[in-house]
């Protein structure tokens, strides 16, 4: 009785947890087939008197959507592509390989986690200065190609690896790249979607640096033109929560495809220090 009971309350808890994380998810839904006049009521209505599917036409028509959703496409995509590359590199030799002051330089890599990533801005921005980079597409994931939690996510998936694997691998001849690229790279895969995903999210609502990188709206993010739809005077609600209804689909579409090797690959980092 008493499992029971702690079951029927642990699933009571999940129930009302989930109705109070899909709130906001569902009054933006609402919200973006409502009138102006209607989202700004007081006392406000869940359910919109008239369904105006004209709040999505408008947003083409207040921001270079597709534009922008391109170039969202392709700094997020550019991004975790560089991180799973150069992280699980960098991953790999801080796990197998042994050479003087690695835990040293670990350390250092570590440290940087501890840097708010906004004191990097300025000397990011300055470096696509010199290079004749602003208002560009690179500028936009060059700064963010490697992580230093890619690299500490990824070194503790190669360490939960048997060793023995890395050991025969040697009796047989491989080198160092051959071990990481045709045995602890495959055997990875968990990892690197985890990492990938997260990846993924941070780029797709990364705000504030395209916005100090790119000042011009054919080379801006989505992110940055869903925050041009809100006015200093007046907002227009409905057309702002369509338009973040719509850049947020793509993300709940890969997430809901991959959500289970993300939670695999999670659970199976950090199992060995």
């Amino acid at each position: 009785m008493r499992q029971r009971l702690g079951s029927i309350g642990a699933h009571g808890f999940l129930v009302v947890a989930s109705i109070l994380l899909a709130g906001p998810f569902l009054w933006e839904l609402l919200t973006s087939f409502k009138s102006l006049t209607e989202s700004v009521q007081v006392p406000p209505t869940w359910l919109p008197s008239s369904w105006h599917l004209s709040n999505y036409t408008a947003v083409f028509d207040a921001i270079p959507f597709r534009t922008e959703l391109s170039n969202s496409v392709i700094n997020a995509v550019a991004r975790t592509v560089a991180q799973l590359l150069f992280c699980s590199m960098s991953a790999f030799a801080f796990a197998w390989l042994k050479f003087p002051g690695r835990n040293v330089v670990f350390a250092l890599f570590l440290s940087v986690l501890l840097v708010p990533s906004q004191l990097l801005v300025i000397p990011q921005y300055q470096i696509m200065q010199d290079l004749h980079l602003l208002n560009t597409i690179p500028a936009l994931f060059l700064p963010g190609m490697f992580s230093a939690f890619g690299t500490f996510l990824l070194r503790q998936f190669f360490l939960a690896l048997p060793p023995e694997l890395h050991e025969a691998a040697r009796l047989d001849g491989a080198g160092p790249i051959r071990i990481y690229w045709s045995i602890m790279l495959p055997l990875a895969k968990p990892g690197l979607v985890a990492l990938g995903l997260l990846t993924m999210i941070w780029s797709w609502n990364d705000l504030l640096w395209p916005l100090i990188v790119n000042n011009d709206p054919g080379k801006m993010t989505l992110s940055v033109g869903i925050a041009n739809l809100q006015g200093v005077y007046l907002t227009n609600y409905p057309v702002l929560m369509a338009g973040a209804l719509m850049a947020t689909l793509p993300l709940i579409i890969v997430f809901v495809v991959m959500q289970r090797r993300v939670v695999e690959g999670i659970a199976l980092t950090g199992t060995k220090g």
